[in-house]
């Protein structure tokens, strides 16, 4: 497609070509259009464009420009945007632009949302950024190559609301500048080389609701950062170096839906005022050294809050979390976040009985509770889970049998109960539960039935006794080596108690030799008295 055509089109302001595949014109600079474009989008699909349009030399008044997924390639054209003065929105995501990100030589006030992620830009992100682009809103950088540290003057940008810089080599401390932020609402930081401890504290008057500092090499405890962002939604710290106990102040955030500290060396019992957080529902606090027992009312159902404002929308696009389900480590994003409901506790030191409460939750979609030291029974609860996918309870102490209404938990795709000490008959081998392989039960001893090659009823094998291996043609049931070592080693252990004691105590040293004299005596007079007799029965 080509734009050609349109080109004595004076009055055209607006053009959406999404979807279409543009090509560079080969004509001359000369051939000028007689339009000048206010909005235009050229969104595609990946098609390899080659280079811009050679209209675009031609246009000043642009003000909404959409070039998304079309395969540009080569360095930034930062032309653009200084042949457009008004502009105010520029997406340029995956385009495979390169080099280094060049800025306009002069500031542009209008401009308030940029989008560059998921190209190749390399090297440090400039730091007049700030002063180039003062009235920045929505900037978007996540998935590059930028290295370095934040630059300062992105603190200064006071109408910023979304800032993404995930999936970079950004490095150094969290910038103090990003804490002063006062508009900031969505911040994503993931996925990079972040060291030391967190920012001391956010703006109290700030309005971050999203938090996503996961993936970096933070350390320390969690500090009061977020003592006061009371409209905090999500908070995601996880795979980092963090060390302490969960703060009590968290039951302070009680707007908080998602909270995600996993990967952590985080020790200490989950702090009980997590119970005023109920609108929790997505918590991941799985490998780190948690201990205790789990609280009946760590997760509760509510009504989803409603999306806010248009930034909200944003926000919510960019969201992205990693939470373990069905075995596997998925990314969730976008608006699937939002209709999500999961625990993971998994790979810590709890201990105690599975709390029944947890099967009110009617929604949840995974529950992941292995590797831990549970004990007691599978609450019969667990069978109200309508909606559960993934239910995980292995590597714990949990007896007692499997409710057999399990089965009626048609939506669950991955269920594992091996390595506990559960009895009694599996679920029937129906709906779901007929997928289920032997290694979902295994290492459970008095457990029976199919899969497992073990069959309800048949005799329990004998309790284990030590059993000869040198002698099992004899059908012994004594190892007789080990009886024979046992008792030498006891003999000779008793005659040496005899000998230290009669070598301590003088007295019983006589008693014990006057005792060996008149034993010999007697055995000598018995055989002199007896001899003659013994003779005649041949025994001479």
């Amino acid at each position: 497609m080509s734009l050609s055509p349109l080109y004595n089109l004076s009055k055209l302001k607006s053009f959406d070509g999404s979807g279409n595949e543009i090509f560079a014109e080969e004509d001359d600079h000369n051939l000028s259009p007689k339009f000048q474009l206010e909005s235009l989008s050229l969104r595609g699909r990946g098609q390899d464009a080659g280079a811009l349009p050679k209209f675009f030399y031609h246009q000043f008044s642009l003000q909404d420009l959409d070039l998304a997924n079309i395969q540009i390639k080569g360095e930034f054209s930062n032309w653009l945007i200084e042949n457009n003065t008004y502009l105010q929105v520029l997406y340029l995501e995956k385009c495979s632009l390169s080099g280094p990100f060049l800025l306009p030589k002069n500031s542009h006030v209008n401009l308030s949302l940029l989008s560059i992620s998921m190209n190749h830009f390399q090297g440090q992100i400039p730091s007049e950024i700030g002063a180039r682009f003062p009235g920045l809103t929505v900037l978007l950088m996540s998935d590059n190559g930028f290295s370095g540290s934040i630059p300062f003057s992105l603190g200064n940008i006071s109408s910023m609301q979304v800032l993404d810089l995930s999936n970079n080599n950004l490095q150094g401390q969290i910038s103090e500048g990003i804490v002063n932020m006062s508009s900031l609402e969505f911040l994503d930081l993931s996925g990079n080389n972040f060291s030391g401890r967190l920012p001391p504290r956010f703006d109290t008057s700030s309005n971050l609701r999203y938090v996503y500092l996961s993936r970096n090499k933070l350390q320390g405890p969690i500090t009061m950062a977020f003592y006061d962002l009371a409209e905090i939604v999500a908070l995601d710290l996880s795979h980092n170096n963090l060390t302490s106990t969960i703060p009590e102040w968290i039951g302070r955030l009680s707007n908080l839906r998602f909270l995600l500290l996993s990967y952590n060396n985080l020790e200490g019992e989950i702090p009980i005022q997590l119970s005023r957080l109920d609108q929790l529902s997505l918590i991941d606090l799985s490998h780190n050294h948690l201990s205790g027992n789990i609280l009946s009312w760590m997760i509760s159902t509510h009504p989803f809050p409603q999306l806010y404002n248009y930034y909200d929308s944003i926000s919510l696009s960019q969201q992205s979390f990693e939470f373990t389900t069905k075995n596997v480590s998925l990314s969730y994003r976008g608006d699937n976040i939002w209709y999500f409901i999961g625990i993971d506790f998994s790979c810590n030191n709890f201990t105690g009985k599975i709390p029944p409460e947890i099967g009110n939750l009617s929604m949840i979609k995974a529950l992941n509770l292995s590797h831990n030291s549970l004990t007691g029974p599978i609450p019969p609860t667990f069978s109200n889970l309508k909606e559960i996918e993934s239910l995980d309870l292995s590597y714990n102490k949990l007896d007692g049998e499997i409710p057999p209404r399990l089965t009626e938990l048609f939506s669950i795709e991955v269920f594992s109960v091996a390595h506990n000490n559960l009895s009694g008959k599996t679920p029937a081998r129906v709906a779901q539960f007929a997928t289920f392989e032997a290694s979902c039960y295994k290492d459970n001893p008095f457990l029976c039935g199919e899969p497992l090659p073990k069959i309800c009823g048949a005799a329990m094998p004998p309790s284990p006794t030590p059993t000869s291996t040198n002698n099992e043609d004899n059908g012994g049931f004594m190892d007789m080596e080990v009886f024979y070592v046992t008792f030498w080693v006891a003999y000779i252990m008793v005659l040496l108690v005899i000998g230290a004691v009669l070598h301590i105590n003088p007295y019983w040293r006589r008693a014990w030799f006057h005792f060996v004299e008149v034993s010999i005596n007697n055995c000598y007079y018995f055989l002199v008295d007896n001899l003659p007799i013994l003779s005649k029965f041949g025994f001479s």
